[in-house]
């Protein structure tokens, strides 16, 4: 949907998150057990890279396009025995991948791309990849960020959002197609819907929106 130079600048306040979920990380390797981690989308594999030096089993799913790059920064960082890359994004992500069920999974991006009632089920299916317990970090591109400006949807409730953002941030990001925005609270209830229990929300001084959730 977009490219991925423009998708790094709307990710832009994402590193609590991941702080997060790295210390996560560390905190379960403490209990002697192989952390299973997934990363979607994996993007340029830094973050996978990141858990598999704390010496965490990683999945790192991304579109096929992505395989040749990803596998070659997996090479590339020496974790090969760490790192195994999946075919699949947010909304097409098999049921039962490798490495399932998950300690904690990621999704940096993806849910904006589709309307909330799909972006619901979606988080009900990567919820039940989770181990109980296991832990969900998620970023999304936020209604009260630059994204807003002009954007048809803004009044509009949550699940009936889903429309182009203004010419000029079309213009400025490459992100053409329809998106639905989230507030922060529209976040904390798409989880909630979905059947997680919400640890934490929080909005970016750029407006986007993140969240961390526990399947119960």
């Amino acid at each position: 949907m977009y490219n991925d130079i423009n998708a790094n600048l709307l990710e832009t306040g994402n590193d609590e998150t991941e702080r997060l979920a790295l210390e996560e990380c560390v905190k379960r390797q403490r209990f002697d057990q192989r952390v299973s981690v997934l990363v979607i989308p994996a993007g340029r594999c830094e973050l996978a890279v990141k858990f598999a030096r704390l010496g965490a089993q990683v999945v790192a799913a991304d579109l096929t396009s992505w395989k040749h790059e990803i596998n070659g920064r997996i090479l590339a960082n020496g974790q090969q025995d760490n790192i195994a890359f999946l075919e699949g994004s947010v909304g097409h992500f098999p049921e039962n991948p490798p490495g399932d069920p998950f300690d904690i999974i990621v999704i940096r991006r993806g849910l904006c791309s589709m309307p909330y009632e799909q972006a619901r089920l979606v988080v009900r299916q990567l919820l039940l990849n989770l181990k109980i317990g296991g832990r969900l970090y998620l970023s999304i591109l936020g209604l009260h960020s630059e994204l807003g400006d002009g954007y048809a949807d803004a009044e509009v409730p949550v699940e009936q959002r889903f429309a182009k953002l203004s010419p000029a941030l079309i213009k400025k990001y490459g992100i053409t197609n329809e998106v639905c925005l989230y507030s922060e609270r529209n976040l904390f209830m798409l989880l909630l819907d979905a059947g997680a229990s919400v640890l934490r929300t929080l909005t970016t001084t750029h407006g986007n929106v993140k969240a961390v959730a526990v399947r119960v």
